[in-house]
């Protein structure tokens, strides 16, 4: 008699309910078993987790849940399926076109393709809405498998070459999936929801880029289509006034309209620092320096260049090497510009023996730091290829990496904290597959930083978020990445904490125990701003260029309404330059709301305005950026006033 068993499978439901069905059932059969409701709002499956079409047979034990288009899940089918029914517009206005990958990416997706004639921003809306009318067709969603021949027999015929291209990509033992949306069809691993309808009416085609194919500038290049779509249109209109709100505050044009840094095609990835960029630049460094020094690190500068044989004793090399700059002298030795400050560090430890009363080491660096980056992929300064690091390394006993790792964390929550980052997310980044090191010291590290977290979780009684990040370790150490969000709800990850049980046992570091014995140290890789080119790009779009009075480069200007004012107004600026305020003076024969105009785009925060009256009574009239409204008060009034709102927050004391 056979096994019922084996013809069957069993189902558990988010609830822990079972259910044994047929082997080969497809979800949608299931969903409709249960209530035909369930199956009609139901746009997909995940069956363990993973996302799987509706009408996929079941054939193994799974925890299956039902995915309506208003769930979590739903989102990146929704994006996925946009982006199909975006090719198949694309395709019916421009016959010839090639389709060639269109993947889901954060906040949206895109397709590339090779069109002969380039796409305008006219044809945005026009795309748009024959995508519209696709939707409103609502065609089912249906896959099919084809033999490898077949498909590529198919795109051949119909001159989708790249498509035969990908064909050939695909690996022997995995299946060639289609999916059809009507008469339309392609290439695609899938899953997709039930039908083009359920899309919605939530999307919106963004902007056009150019690409290469596979992103590969050997290849011919392709035009790409950007877009979004949501599960409600109160959820797109959210995000398209936060892209919108994104632009005015794009670093790049602030950058510009305050006279902070440029960039140029004969240093791709490099910032030229103006003379304010600089002073805002060293002020963030200045604030870090003293946070740092208060905390027990001392500072030190490593070669920005070292011997190649360095980096391969590290393991940069074999896991780091594509994005590091080589050269080679006449000697024919190979030096590299340093990507990361950490196997220098190592060197400053080992000069002179160390013992465990030494520990915790703690070593910081505003390092320079060199990483290639694809050309494609940079972008102002929060993408670059040479940036400045508030890199640190402490060495410590394995007993002292809680204390030490808790001592960071409550170091940076202070810091984000003094520029105005209240809201912060913490990620542990667990290891990669490219990695050094034995699995035991993972196994250690892991669980250290997974200690540190759960104890800053209790600490915060909850109010600090934390997730596990699988896979996205450095290649020596795991590490806990803190996630900042800006004052228009973007995420940025700047400070890491780094656990590494590797560097510097290859690296040859050691410190004599309490037993006389050598022993490896432990190194806490630490960084709060991360990239300082980064984090000064974060903090212009977070502020919108209006910055707190102690970290505007440009703090007062001192402007006059008419020219027997201007003796007077010397000697504001210099009592304001003697009270430690950077201070400049507009003596322009111009009128005061030109200046006024003027100095509000490059985002001064005080403007003190003085003509006859104010240098007869030795006043001021003080203007703040963003206000319309003036306030007059004595000179020496307001230089007490304008020095006590340019202390830094932890000269302050408010920690």
């Amino acid at each position: 008699m056979a096994d019922a068993s084996a013809s069957e499978v069993t189902l558990t439901f988010p609830d822990g309910a079972q259910r044994k069905v047929a082997r080969g059932t497809s979800g949608l059969e299931v969903a409709k078993s249960i209530s035909p409701s369930l199956a009609k709002r139901t746009v997909a499956m995940q069956l363990d987790g993973a996302l799987a079409d509706l009408a996929d047979p079941i054939s193994r034990d799974a925890a299956i849940n039902f995915v309506a288009r208003t769930d979590a899940p739903a989102l990146e089918l929704i994006r996925h399926d946009a982006a199909h029914v975006m090719a198949e517009a694309v395709q019916q206005l421009w016959p010839g076109t090639q389709v060639t990958i269109g993947p889901v990416i954060e906040n949206g997706f895109y397709y590339d393709f090779a069109k002969a004639e380039p796409f305008t921003p006219e044809d945005l809306p026009r795309i748009e809405k024959k995508m519209g009318e696709i939707i409103a067709r609502n065609a089912p969603f249906t896959k099919e498998v084809w033999s490898r021949e077949e498909a590529k027999r198919y795109f051949k015929d119909k001159g989708e070459l790249f498509k035969v291209e990908l064909v050939d990509a695909i690996p022997a033992d995995q299946d060639i999936k289609i999916y059809k949306q009507g008469a339309w069809l392609d290439l695609c691993r899938g899953p997709h929801m039930t039908s083009t309808g359920a899309i919605g009416k939530a999307f919106k085609l963004t902007k056009f880029a150019g690409a290469y194919w596979r992103g590969d500038s050997n290849n011919p290049q392709l035009q790409r289509i950007y877009g979004t779509a949501f599960a409600s249109q109160d959820e797109l209109d959210a995000y398209v006034k936060q892209i919108e709100e994104a632009e005015k505050r794009d670093h790049r044009k602030l950058g510009r309209e305050m006279d902070l840094f440029h960039f140029q095609e004969e240093a791709p990835g490099s910032i030229f620092w103006h003379a304010k960029g600089w002073t805002l630049f060293q002020t963030l460094i200045a604030y870090m320096r003293r946070r740092q020094q208060a905390a027990g690190y001392m500072e030190v500068n490593s070669p920005d260049m070292m011997e190649k044989h360095f980096w391969e004793l590290s393991g940069h090399w074999e896991n780091y090497g594509e994005n590091m700059f080589t050269t080679t002298l006449p000697d024919e030795r190979v030096f590299c510009c340093k990507p990361m400050n950490c196997p220098g560090h190592v060197q400053i430890f080992k000069h002179g023996l160390k013992s465990y009363r030494d520990l915790p080491l703690k070593i910081s660096e505003f390092g320079k730091v060199h990483r290639y980056e694809p050309s494609g992929a940079l972008h102002g300064m929060l993408r670059v290829r040479h940036f400045t690091q508030d890199d640190a390394h402490i060495f410590v006993t394995e007993d002292q990496i809680m204390r030490e790792c808790l001592a960071i964390n409550d170091l940076m929550l202070s810091i984000y904290g003094h520029f105005g980052f209240e809201d912060v997310f913490i990620k542990l980044s667990t290891r990669p597959e490219k990695r050094v090191g034995s699995d035991e010291l993972w196994d250690k590290a892991e669980k250290a930083l997974s200690d540190v977290l759960d104890e800053v979780t209790k600490r915060s009684n909850g109010r600090v978020k934390t997730a596990i990040n699988p896979g996205e370790g450095a290649f020596y150490g795991p590490k806990l990445e803190y996630v900042l969000k800006d004052a228009i709800g973007r995420d940025w990850q700047c400070g890491t904490t780094q656990v590494d049980f590797n560097l510097a046992g290859r690296l040859g570091a050691f410190y004599i125990d309490e037993q006389s014995q050598k022993r490896t140290p432990v190194m806490i890789h630490r960084a709060m701003f991360g990239s300082l080119e980064r984090f000064t790009g974060i903090l212009i779009e977070n502020f919108a260029g209006h910055f707190p009075l102690w970290l505007s480069p440009v703090q007062a200007v001192v402007a006059t309404i008419v020219s027997d004012a201007d003796g007077y107004a010397g000697e504001v600026q210099a009592a304001l330059k003697a009270a430690g305020l950077r201070t400049d003076i507009d003596l322009r024969n111009e009128k005061i709301n030109l200046k006024v105009r003027e100095h509000s785009l490059e985002k001064v925060p005080v403007l003190l305005v003085v003509g006859k009256r104010e240098a007869e009574e030795r006043k001021v009239s003080i203007r703040r950026l963003g206000s319309d409204k003036s306030q007059v008060m004595g000179l020496d009034e307001a230089i007490a006033m304008l020095r006590d709102e340019a202390v830094p927050p932890d000269v302050a004391g408010r920690v």
